[in-house]
């Protein structure tokens, strides 16, 4: 933390005395702590997944629709004993897991609390939820720590990617983190019941104009990775952030059209990746939670 290098932004910040580029100092900070039943079926499943919403973060997305904690900050200081104790907590709730929402600037204090976790009683899988911005290095902190991945993988014309989350090397720093994923953890395995125990789901977000980007990224996801990994094929693209009020983003002011989902779910079944779609009724703002501080 005194020389912070643990995104690729590599912004070498001593977060002791000032924030990062991720808008986090040193202490852990999260803005809820709930059961999330929207996620993936294999890890929201019946019981829900204990996800713990953290605050800050190493995008810059235009349209998140997290933005209120993740580019506004709101959150509250928590310490990584408070964290061990809301892991725990969300256990005895009945989780089907521990989902780490948007962790990787906080991954040296979010290590020592899981161990804490598992020391007194943490049995369920643990989920490392992210952009899939991610350092290598940073990733094999968590190997035996993180028993899934839940990456994204955003772009792939660094054009676009720097022009909606201001990170040109996007998607060749994605594709090697997600390679490292697969690698601690090797092909999904679940339960009887379908509760994904361990492996990598890759997340891909169908953007509106950008079909033809999206077609890239998931031909590229199913040369490199083909059924090493399941695929999250999402339409639930709603218009927040930036997006909302800055005129030169204008046309990402909608949602996206049948026609544009459509042409890359085929292009995911011709590629095949095997894994969810989601219903384009997805696209609500309800199912963005209300940050209000909840199980902190």
């Amino acid at each position: 933390m005194e020389r912070c290098v643990l995104c690729p932004r590599e912004c070498g910040v001593d977060r002791v005395n000032k924030l990062g580029f991720c808008g986090m100092g040193e202490e852990i900070t999260a803005a809820k702590a709930m059961l999330h039943f929207w996620e993936e079926p294999c890890i929201s499943g019946k019981r829900g997944s204990g996800a713990v919403f953290f605050s800050g973060c190493v995008l810059r997305c235009v349209f998140c629709q997290n933005y209120d904690i993740s580019t506004e900050k709101r959150g509250k200081a928590i310490s990584i004993e408070r964290l061990s104790e809301i892991f725990l907590e969300l256990q005895q709730k009945g989780a089907q897991n521990i989902n780490l929402v948007n962790p990787t600037h906080f991954v040296p204090k979010i290590i020592p609390a899981v161990k804490r976790a598992k020391e007194r009683g943490l049995k369920i899988p643990v989920v490392y939820n992210s952009g899939g911005y991610e350092k290598v290095e940073t990733l094999k902190m968590l190997d035996r720590i993180v028993d899934i991945y839940l990456p994204d993988v955003k772009y792939f014309s660094s054009e676009l990617s720097k022009k909606l989350s201001n990170a040109p090397d996007y998607f060749e720093i994605a594709i090697s983190a997600v390679e490292e994923m697969v690698r601690q953890t090797g092909e999904p395995k679940f339960t009887e019941n379908g509760e994904m125990l361990s492996g990598v789901i890759v997340r891909h977000l169908v953007l509106p104009w950008e079909y033809k980007d999206s077609v890239e990224v998931v031909k590229r996801l199913g040369e490199l990775f083909g059924g090493k990994i399941l695929f999250s094929l999402m339409s639930q693209y709603t218009p927040f952030g930036r997006v909302r009020i800055d005129k030169n983003l204008e046309k990402y002011n909608r949602r996206i059209t049948t026609f544009e989902y459509e042409k890359v779910l085929d292009t995911a079944i011709s590629a095949g990746l095997h894994g969810y779609m989601q219903e384009k009724s997805s696209a609500r703002e309800e199912y963005t939670p209300e940050f209000d501080f909840e199980g902190l």
